[in-house]
């Protein structure tokens, strides 16, 4: 047998290894699998029920014949999951296979290999009978087979989460999957269907010119480290820049987002609001680790993109480092904490140290302190908190006010320190979160292109001096100015009555109340002045929310890139001329806020303490003390 296999493999290598050559690359590649055939495909119009039952003939035995190897493992798989029963190879070769039914014992084989006079791959020798019972029967698919079944299903659905799939795939096929086994599965259908993660980094140089080509005076910045792995990229578009520097007020929230993809790139943003409390992007980066430094190269870049004489007010979460570089870098700043930031670890703590009766009232008069306008109503609200849990009030106090309190805020913050941008933000691009990087970038484009065209078009049908919702506000405070009692004090102090009594000075544009200087609207006390002086009250409202700013802040559009993927033939040579750029590092980040938050803001987990020995570290159950 020996020499006879030696000759076999002889002959197969002399005379016919340019033809199967050929026959691998007419078979391989149509799919990205290889070779493999494509199972959605081919039967994408038959239920899974239909398709298992044309599956129990794939393999009919002996002299049936095949284009190639893959063509036959490819049936052989099919054949398995049908049957639902395991298989291994004792050979697996281009030229030949062999293999048995993996269950102990039993006696179904086969034997297949590569015809060279007949240009095919035929089944030689095969035992059809299982002795294996039915009770040990269960399939054990391949990846390509799972691959393809799996870009079926994100076709109708991508966004299927991995245990749904497995939940599918064991209904429709009686196929038992573990977690990586789907997760693993996805990532190859997604690679398939998107196209290449790793790809897409090397087309990064290339899209930058193009992007940076059809938007000029935009600010765009590739990074790579030694070792040509992507590090950051930077992208901050004209039209943003335009828009937020003519028609949003000096207000920006910063986040960052785990973007969950297979190299973990984290988006770094900064994000205004337009007049009508909408956001606005204004600049954003893809980072391959959120750090200190990498913040502070954001930071100077987004100051050489937004550079103005304004002084910004800057809101984010409490990351250690990100207060100084934002002081340092934008003169006369201003920097405050997102209350939901503080709001999540402050609800965390109601499971922990926070006790009290009455401790579900703790997050209202948190928000209440928040919110409040003036320091007395601050402190009142404060007072409440202490009443039901003192930890929760030194909480409170250790976080400075000034840094998160409308009350005691020393910036312009138009009461947007409680306002949740961030995850607004967050939401927008999700459905970004899991596309290769490239595709990321296409969407968020035409993300932000739709949005700032829709809104163009929608205020070309405004024609009132402020946009509709602040228009609105102006009604309903005039309406209740009606009710007011004006008195003079001097030409630009008045004291206006009503169930308080309030003093509006007109050269400052304040009211005691403290709405007005707020919001940049004037409050119903002021409207009352206005009404009694002869003022017009649309002189007095902050120009960001007229309908001429509105239709600024969306006067330029952002111009997308065509085949983003493609480069025209002419260009492909300087594409793969360009300078390599490799994935980074796959480290894995916090995929959610939450876990981040509480890192940055410095709070302890509670140490748990066993009821038993009293040690610390463990509990009763894990406790090794022996009674």
């Amino acid at each position: 047998m020996a020499p006879r296999r030696k000759r076999m493999r002889k002959d197969y290598l002399t005379e016919s290894d340019d033809d199967m050559e050929e026959e691998r690359d007419t078979s391989a590649g149509l799919d990205g699998t290889n070779g493999a055939l494509d199972v959605a495909s081919e039967f994408n119009n038959l239920s899974p029920e239909e398709m298992v039952a044309m599956w129990k003939d794939s393999i009919t035995g002996v002299g049936q014949e095949f284009k190639s190897v893959i063509e036959f493992r490819d049936a052989l798989q099919r054949f398995s999951i049908a049957h639902r029963f395991r298989y291994k190879f004792k050979k697996n070769e281009t030229s030949r296979a062999s293999g048995m039914c993996a269950a102990e014992g039993c006696s179904w084989s086969f034997y297949a290999s590569w015809v060279p006079s007949e240009r095919v791959f035929k089944i030689k020798k095969m035992n059809e009978t299982h002795t294996c019972g039915e009770s040990s029967k269960t399939a054990h698919p391949t990846k390509n087979w799972l691959v393809s079944i799996i870009k079926d299903k994100l076709r109708e659905s991508p966004h299927h989460k991995p245990k749904e799939i497995s939940k599918s795939i064991l209904r429709d096929f009686g196929v038992t999957l573990n977690y990586s086994q789907v997760y693993r599965g996805i990532e190859g259908a997604r690679e398939q269907l998107q196209g290449s993660y790793k790809e897409a980094y090397n087309q990064l140089p290339w899209f930058c010119d193009k992007l940076l080509e059809a938007n000029p005076g935009s600010f765009i910045k590739l990074l790579i480290d030694n070792d040509k792995k992507f590090q950051r990229l930077f992208i901050s578009f004209d039209a943003s820049i335009h828009g937020f520097q003519n028609g949003c007020r000096p207000l920006l929230f910063l986040d960052s987002t785990s973007l969950r993809s297979k190299y973990h790139e984290i988006l770094l943003t900064a994000t205004a609001l337009d007049g009508d409390d909408c956001i606005f992007p204004v600049a954003f980066a893809m980072v391959d680790t959120e750090n200190d430094d990498s913040w502070n190269w954001f930071l100077e870049e987004l100051r050489s993109a937004v550079s103005s004489s304004r002084s910004i007010t800057f809101v984010s979460d409490k990351q250690k480092g990100l207060m100084e570089s934002v002081l340092k870098i934008f003169e006369n700043a201003h920097h405050g904490y997102s209350i939901y930031h503080l709001l999540d670890d402050f609800m965390k703590n109601l499971k922990g140290p926070f006790h009290g009766e009455g401790k579900g009232s703790l997050p209202v008069n948190f928000l209440a302190a928040a919110c409040a306008a003036r320091l007395d109503s601050f402190r009142m609200s404060a007072e409440q908190v202490k009443k039901v849990s003192s930890n929760a009030f030194d909480w409170m106090m250790q976080i400075a006010p000034e840094y998160w309190t409308n009350a005691a805020f020393k910036g312009e913050s138009y009461q947007h320190i409680t306002f949740d941008v961030a995850e607004s933000y967050a939401n927008w691009i999700e459905e970004v979160w899991e596309l290769p990087l490239i595709q990321k970038l296409e969407r968020l484009l035409c993300k932000m292109t739709e949005m700032m065209n829709n809104r163009r078009m929608n205020s070309s049908g405004w024609f009132t001096k402020l946009i509709p919702s602040r228009e609105q506000l102006v009604k309903d405070a005039s309406r209740r100015a009606h009710y007011l009692k004006v008195l003079f004090s001097s030409d630009t102090l008045f004291e206006v009555q009503g169930d308080s009594t309030h003093v509006v000075d007109m050269n400052k544009r304040d009211c005691s109340c403290l709405v007005w200087k707020a919001t940049g609207l004037p409050c119903h006390h002021a409207i009352a002045v206005f009404n009694s002086t002869g003022r017009n009250v649309y002189d007095y409202c902050s120009s960001y929310f007229t309908v001429d700013s509105y239709r600024s802040t969306y006067s330029k559009s952002i111009n997308l890139v065509e085949a983003i993927f493609k480069p025209p033939a002419k260009e492909k040579a300087s594409v793969e001329e360009a300078e390599q750029v490799l994935p980074p590092s796959s480290t894995r980040t916090p995929t959610t806020h939450q876990k981040r938050r509480r890192k940055i803001l410095g709070i302890e987990h509670r140490t748990v303490t066993c009821t038993k020995c009293k040690g610390i570290g463990h509990n009763k159950l894990s406790c090794k003390e022996t009674s």
